[in-house]
């Protein structure tokens, strides 16, 4: 069988934010979530990496169910 990948985006006004993950890539994804809510740069604000963050958790939880 082929890698599963994950999908997760959020749109926030004109811009988009689109990770694609495997289940090997999880820590370092919610590491990138931190760090771009701390980026002033960016609009990604840390509730939205809250929540980018629990939608992560629920994969993860629907994965399980499979």
């Amino acid at each position: 069988m082929g890698r599963e990948f994950n999908i997760l985006a959020l749109i926030k006004g004109e811009e988009r934010y689109v990770y694609v993950y495997d289940d090997a890539s999880r820590a370092p994804l919610l590491e990138t979530f931190r760090s771009q809510a701390d980026d002033p740069n960016l609009s990604l604000s840390w509730f939205d990496a809250a929540v980018l963050t629990q939608k992560v958790r629920e994969q993860i939880a629907a994965a399980v169910r499979w």
